[in-house]
């Protein structure tokens, strides 16, 4: 230990003595540190696990209702989402734990207070399940009961609703008017923001949660429009609303929650049968190919984390790779300057171990100095980011340096340092003392 401090000592001496060049070595650093931790942090946005205690029980639930001539252009060949009749049909299943089909729409929002105008507000349609099933904390009261996923005018507002709407008190019991009706409030959600809208990732899913959210029962006396994503094959048999809803267009999100491999083989088994019985009356013509896919795999399936993103990100080390590469030939300029200081420690009795770690420490102090200044470099640009975001999405908190993406700072700081410094300070401890004695 006091070892390590004399090196120490050693080291802030001789930076002291070199400040130019110890300012080229520090930006050096810097710069790639900056760049790697920016990029590490944009990645591990998007790849980090949305709600980990139960990821691998949610399952994303996709079925080839697709045209018979051709696959579905999706990169697995399967429709993300499923149609409505296919939705009220595997919602008789009572083999997932919860289960909920959802889509989103706009609704008129008209406040209690007439001093506020109207607004329109996204909402989400969904099941009871939606809350339980995601993770969705509440503040005030709770989901909605089973009889009201029929239709009941019921709603749960998100906390910034709730803020808006009624001051941010307990509102439960509350009316807020929805388009033309009236919707008694039963719950009001705690903060949530988890760093994806995971539960649907067709649209925006970096957005904020929705502020709103009703019984999928007022699909029909509502006709409710879709606001999210749309596709479909064939032309509609019906007229209508009734006709949209019977057609083959594929608009709802549809996820189970299955406990173990048992439940999702016996769920899969039942999605399998079901498509077996469509068949005989002509639909789903295709192979079968229908997908039970959990959370993190389907974020796989959809490609959540941008090719750009991971490109850039393998970029980023290669660049950090360059900078620590490039700062060798000046540490072993360096190093070598200073051959007649190491040649009398090393007549004094220091050991060639002793000279390569006071160098090595040396390079990785210089190189935490780089590394500090280039995590605040970072925090710049992710707050450049995370602003550019919120002027496109709403949301400007995506990106942050939390402690696992600290810790990656710190481990590329560590990394650029033993790169940068290991060959110097191998060759300034195989320096022969003699020769340079004699010199001087």
């Amino acid at each position: 230990m006091a070892l390590l401090g004399y090196d120490l000592f050693l080291a802030r001496k001789s930076l002291r003595r070199n400040p130019g060049l110890t300012l080229l070595v520090v930006v050096g650093i810097a710069l790639g540190i900056a760049v790697s931790t920016t990029f590490a942090a944009v990645r591990h946005a998007f790849q980090t696990d949305p709600i980990p205690e139960k990821s691998s029980m949610l399952h994303s639930v996709r079925l080839d209702s697709w045209d018979p001539a051709a696959p579905h252009p999706d990169r697995v060949g399967v429709p993300p989402q499923v149609t409505y009749r296919d939705m009220v049909e595997i919602m008789k299943s009572k083999i997932p734990v919860r289960q909920s089909g959802m889509f989103k729409t706009n609704l008129y929002v008209f406040p209690a207070d007439k001093a506020q105008n109207p607004f329109e507000e996204m909402a989400r349609v969904c099941y009871r399940d939606f809350f339980a099933m995601f993770g969705a904390p509440f503040a005030y009261g709770g989901t909605w009961d089973e009889k009201a996923d029929g239709g009941e005018p019921v709603v749960v507002l998100s906390e910034p609703m709730n803020q808006k709407l009624f001051g941010g008190v307990n509102s439960v019991g509350k009316t807020v008017r929805l388009r033309d009706r009236d919707f008694k409030v039963v719950g009001v959600l705690a903060k949530w923001m988890p760093n994806l809208r995971f539960y649907d990732l067709t649209q925006n899913y970096i957005g904020e949660p929705e502020n709103l959210y009703i019984p999928f029962g007022l699909l029909r006396p509502m006709e409710l429009q879709l606001a999210g994503n749309n596709d479909g094959w064939g032309p509609n048999t019906g007229t209508g609303f009734e006709g949209y809803l019977a057609s083959e267009s594929t608009w709802i999100q549809m996820w189970v929650e299955l406990p173990n491999a048992q439940a999702v083989a016996a769920y899969k088994s039942f999605l399998d049968a079901y498509a077996t019985e469509q068949k005989k009356i002509g639909r789903f013509q295709r192979p079968l190919n229908n997908k039970v896919t959990p959370l993190l795999e389907y974020m796989a399936d959809r490609e959540v984390t941008p090719r750009a993103v991971k490109s850039l990100f393998a970029v980023s080390l290669l660049f950090l790779a360059v900078c620590a590469v490039n700062l060798i030939g000046l540490l072993l300029g360096k190093f070598l300057a200073r051959s007649g200081e190491t040649s009398v420690r090393r007549a004094l009795g220091a050991s060639r171990k002793d000279v390569f770690l006071q160098h090595l420490v040396e390079c990785q102090l210089v190189s935490a100095v780089g590394g500090v200044v280039g995590v605040l470099l970072a925090l710049g640009a992710l707050s450049g980011i995370n602003a550019w975001l919120k002027s496109q999405t709403g949301r400007g908190d995506l990106f942050a340096l939390d402690l696992p993406m600290l810790l990656v700072a710190l481990a590329l700081t560590a990394g650029a340092g033993l790169v940068s410094g290991l060959y110097p300070a191998w060759r300034a401890c195989q320096l022969a003392p003699a020769v340079h004695l004699r010199i001087g």
